[in-house]
């Protein structure tokens, strides 16, 4: 049985959330006397947690307390984030990896970009690191169920390697969870306690915020789209891992339609990222090319009867788009599926909008874990 929160504790959780505080609200909620608040912030001044601001009348956790990294997973790509101690992102880095390469490459990617800017960060030391997956992902154990859109990745301990080369706690999270918790803190959905985020990239995720909380479900697959059928015909057929809904909603769902309509891209490099990618499809339809404006109102409008769906189950206050698929015609997208969505729904239809952090939706959210992880952590040694 756990020990009941101290009061430090509990102001310290206070600061945490907020960043900085004015001593008066800080009093107010501890139930103290002004005068009497900064005594009992001695601790955290001792260890180096908070420091004053606003000529002593706030109080702020200490941004060079220490650093934390933030990591996106993508289906192709690596995407680093070194932040101080209240969030800030101090560097950042991008690097390419090949998904058939494997887990044990990509791994080993992981840890050379985690090393690269602790060695630049020169400041405090690392306190925390959290990583977005593009999978279901056990959370307590840090382990990535099945990545669909990554060969190899099946039950793949990364949250224990990580732990064992680092000595830090590390959080994992599904990708899209993980861009829902960004969005919740730093984006368009700040303030938004019931939202649904809706990533759209080489594959298709969701995160659901529920009173302010993302909501995992039962086995952790709460908002997995992929998984979605909108045509009850084909109940009884098999489909890949990728699922019906994600096989035609995502980037490699468009490249497989495109390749349909207008043959074979451009010869390339036709590594499995290269294969995934609808990007001429989107040129072809800046051009003025209909077979590949058809494709994209195809596959918009079923992105607009998945919404729907989402919309009749949990009737969310706001509905986030977010991921490379998003940027590639935004006003289209959003006209057709706000059209189907309230032909549809009619009077329970939400605002639909794009995600403020772009490509870092998940890299803020993967920020935002990484120090609470982090800030649980310093509070449990304050007990």
């Amino acid at each position: 049985m756990s020990k009941p929160e101290s009061l430090l504790q509990q102001m310290f959780r206070e600061i945490s959330a907020q960043g900085k505080v004015s001593l008066t609200q800080l009093a107010r909620s501890a139930g103290l006397r002004p005068a009497n608040v900064k005594a009992k912030l001695r601790p955290l001044e001792r260890r180096k947690l908070v420091v004053y601001e606003d000529r002593g009348r706030s109080v702020a956790i200490d941004p060079e307390f220490g650093y934390v990294v933030g990591i996106d997973l993508g289906g192709s790509h690596l995407h680093f984030a070194l932040a101080d101690f209240r969030g800030e992102i101090l560097n950042d880095s991008t690097i390419k990896i090949r998904p058939e390469d494997g887990p044990r490459k990509v791994i080993a990617q992981i840890k050379e970009g985690i090393r690269d800017l602790a060695s630049a960060a020169g400041r405090g030391r690392l306190r925390g690191i959290s990583v977005g997956v593009p999978s279901p992902v056990d959370t307590e154990h840090g382990v990535v169920a099945w990545a669909n859109n990554l060969p190899g990745w099946t039950k793949i301990h990364l949250g224990r390697e990580l732990e064992k080369v680092f000595r830090v706690p590390v959080f994992m999270e599904n990708d899209a969870n993980m861009a829902a918790i960004g969005e919740h803190w730093r984006g368009v959905a700040c303030g938004v306690d019931n939202f649904v985020f809706v990533a759209l990239g080489t594959g298709i995720g969701t995160g659901v915020f529920v009173d302010g909380k993302l909501y995992h479900g039962r086995t952790g697959s709460a908002g997995e789209l992929f998984r979605m059928n909108v045509e009850w015909q084909r109940w009884e057929e098999e489909f890949p891992d990728t699922g019906y809904f994600e096989s035609y909603v995502s980037g490699l769902g468009i490249a497989a339609e495109g390749r349909k309509a207008l043959g074979a891209p451009p010869p390339g490099d036709v590594g499995l990222r290269e294969e995934r990618d609808a990007y001429f499809v989107f040129q072809a339809h800046r051009e003025g090319n209909p077979q590949a404006t058809a494709v994209l109102k195809k596959i918009f409008t079923m992105l607009g009867v998945g919404m729907a769906n989402v919309v009749a189950v949990l009737d969310p206050d706001l509905i986030v788009f977010g991921g490379g698929i998003a940027k590639g015609d935004p006003d289209l997208m959003l006209a057709i599926v706000e059209k189907v969505v309230r032909h549809i729904q009619k009077e329970i239809t939400p605002p639909f909008k794009l995600s403020l952090l772009g490509d870092k939706a998940q890299t803020y959210g993967a920020i935002r874990s990484a120090l609470t992880l982090a800030q649980e952590a310093c509070s449990r040694r304050l007990q």
